[in-house]
């Protein structure tokens, strides 16, 4: 018969086999009259393979660690229980039961190691390493948050481990004593949960590596993973990897300001939110890039999804004595931390889902402006279209300060953190107020993208999610790559709806109107108002509430283009006319004031007979008291021959020429 030591009540010993010359052959059944784990089916396998485990389980060690003695940098626990939990986001977490063979304990799975449970290596009975953990004091009780663990697969999943048995609450001043009882399930089917005591809530301080300590000066590291509510006294070194403006706002309560910041160390990501004196004593500090220690008090609460795109639980809130300090040693902080989407892959995605996205900049709109329905306030915005190597390209909005400086150019790399999904036009992006955007980023995904790019991906056709059932889609409308001929326009009625209508036709500019073809704007940048002359050499803006002594100005024009099905009149601004008339609007108009018409005249003929390839959007319009459709072109590109012939040679391929076509082969 095989014996084990039973565990002492200071549970200080590791539990062992300390006989087994019983056994005799593999086939041995054994029996075991006390209360355990061994049962008359136990064979000799399970036999040894248990003794095994019980050499290495770190036996009476949660005991210590509950009464708050000395913590060990590395624990070997049995899991004897696997419970899912709800999370925010449809994001799950587990919770699990811990067994070091005198006690147990419950214990929350950081979220990177669910795959552990659901590709099923972290199964009850399985021995775990825990390498790194984190204490928390909830509810009377301490459960561990396991932050890295690996499991010991050599030992199988043998049946419970000793007599394991609840842990009291802890008490101030020592170690609990460890007293044997029945192990029990509660009320919510987790192992220990007890009826509540009355218990002095103490500190516990955090146990983590070494090399993650900024200095003594800091005290113990907590990773972001293990914030919680019920952490006390805890200090974060972590990454600003996005700082936004300043906000204000006014109501009847009053009014005040407000900034956010994303913080990323190597366990994860969390947004950190500052107001009214915490913005004049922290936003200037905090410089994107930059790594700093944060330190309580610092209010940990859930997370409001709709202001952030990470993820994560929980969120931090700035107090009047919370500690920033920057942070000379980087080492170990992670930069910027993706998690791409492909763009074939965003069918999968559900509206406003939020994810990163990286792709090759195949075009860039021109700024627009649109009023807000509740703010009633003006806002920047700019479309781009993005291409990857899975032959999709999306439609992506940039705001504000964004869509106002942006200058990169077509056939840049591009990586987007924190984009909105939206379902207009099949799949569309939004880079929202907290997303960051990095060109040509010196990361593997962007050198693989631009290797293809420039490969084979520069004469490659895409599609768009508008119509995903059909690789070369001849008239779909949200498909940016499918022309439409004007004819086709007019017999859609492109515009008629309340909707508006987005198409691209390949045409040809056969006049352009003279009259009005630019306006006098404001030389503020990203201004662009009208200004007027209120004397010779004063233009003002009343926008700006500033006078000028010229204006800057940019084209407002109609141009009248032409295919083999007909003719329509489109409506272009600044970047458009400057592409079809090849010099600044101011030239032009100082062409005009110094009243040499013979250039006036060549200028614009020059502009007759270029071909480009026009995105445009048609919406019903009313002028003079008369609806009508205005067709106005969001960007002109010259055409790109390579695309054009691919695009031929795709259309030929679909007449599929076979022995008896009317085609001479």
């Amino acid at each position: 018969m095989t014996k084990w030591s039973p565990c002492p009540a200071s549970a200080t010993r590791d539990f062992r086999v300390t006989s087994t010359s019983d056994l005799q052959t593999p086939n041995e059944t054994l029996s075991d009259t006390s209360e355990g784990t061994l049962t008359p089916d136990s064979s000799y396998s399970d036999l040894i393979r248990m003794a095994d485990a019980l050499g290495v389980i770190s036996a009476g060690q949660l005991a210590i660690i509950n009464g708050g003695g000395a913590r060990p940098d590395t624990l070997v626990l049995q899991c004897v229980q696997i419970k899912p939990m709800a999370s925010q986001q449809n994001q799950e977490r587990y919770r699990v039961v811990m067994n070091d063979s005198c006690n147990f304990i419950q214990c929350m799975l950081a979220q990177q190691y669910n795959s552990l449970i659901t590709n099923g290596k972290l199964t009850k009975g399985s021995l775990v390493r825990v390498t790194q953990y984190q204490v928390n004091f909830v509810k009377d009780k301490n459960i561990l948050i396991l932050l890295d663990v690996e499991i010991l697969e050599e030992y199988g999943q043998p049946e419970k481990l000793g007599q394991p048995v609840a842990l009291e609450n802890p008490q101030p001043g020592g170690m609990v004593e460890s007293k044997p009882q029945p192990g029990n399930i509660s009320g919510d089917n987790m192992y220990g949960a007890k009826p509540q005591q009355p218990a002095q809530q103490r500190q516990l301080p955090s146990r983590t590596n070494a090399s993650s300590n900024g200095g003594s000066a800091h005290g113990n590291i907590h990773p972001i993973e293990a914030l919680s509510p019920y952490a006390h006294r805890w200090t974060i070194k972590a990454r600003c990897t996005h700082k936004g403006d300043i906000k204000t706002w006014h109501n009847k309560n009053g009014e005040g300001k407000l900034f956010s910041a994303n913080f990323l160390d190597d366990s994860g990501e969390i947004r950190a939110t500052g107001f009214n004196d915490a913005v004049d004593s922290f936003y200037e500090m905090l410089q994107e890039g930059s790594v700093y220690y944060i330190a309580s008090p610092c209010k940990v609460q859930l997370a409001k999804k709709q202001f952030s795109n990470l993820n994560n639980d929980y969120e931090l809130t700035f107090e009047r004595d919370t500690q920033i300090e920057k942070a000379e040693d980087m080492d170990g902080v992670p930069q910027v931390r993706y998690n791409f989407t492909s763009l074939a892959d965003l069918q999968t995605v559900e509206k406003d889902n939020t994810i990163d996205v990286i792709g090759i900049l195949q075009e860039v709109g021109e700024v627009g402006e649109i009023v807000g329905k509740t703010s009633s306030k003006p806002y920047s915005k700019r479309e781009l279209t993005l291409v990857d190597n899975t032959g999709y390209n999306v439609r992506l909005t940039v705001w504000g300060k964004i869509a106002q400086d942006f200058d990169a150019q077509p056939e840049t790399v591009i990586a987007f953190k924190g984009l909105k999904v939206s379902d207009f036009g099949g799949r569309s992006l939004s880079l929202l107020s907290s997303g960051t955007m990095n060109m040509n980023p010196d990361i593997d995904e962007a050198y693989k993208l631009k290797g293809w790019y420039d490969g084979s991906g520069r004469n490659e056709q895409f599609q768009s999610h508008a119509n995903t059932m059909s690789s070369v889609a001849a008239s779909g409308p949200g498909d940016r790559n499918a022309y439409k001929t004007i004819a086709q326009v007019r017999d859609e009625n492109l515009g008629m709806g309340d909707e508006t209508d987005w198409f691209s036709i390949k045409a040809t500019i056969i006049y352009v109107k003279q009259d009005n073809v630019a306006y006098p704007a404001c030389l503020t940048d990203s201004c662009n108002k009208k200004t007027v002359e209120v004397d010779p050499g004063q233009w003002r803006c009343e926008k700006c509430d500033k006078t000028w002594d010229r204006p800057d100005y940019r084209y407002i024009m109609s141009v009248n283009v032409s295919d083999h099905t007909g003719q329509i009149w489109l409506s272009c601004f600044n970047d458009v006319g400057l592409a079809i008339m090849g010099l600044p609007a101011n030239d032009l108009m100082q062409m005009r004031d110094e009243g040499d018409e013979r250039k006036v005249t060549e200028a614009f003929a020059e502009a007759n007979c270029k071909t480009f390839v026009f995105r445009c959007k048609a919406k019903m319009d009313t002028f003079q008291d008369q609806q009508r459709v205005r067709y106005q072109v969001q960007y002109a590109n010259p055409l790109n021959f390579s695309l054009e012939a691919k695009k031929l040679t795709d259309m030929i391929a679909k007449y599929s020429i076979s022995d008896n076509s009317l085609f001479v082969q």
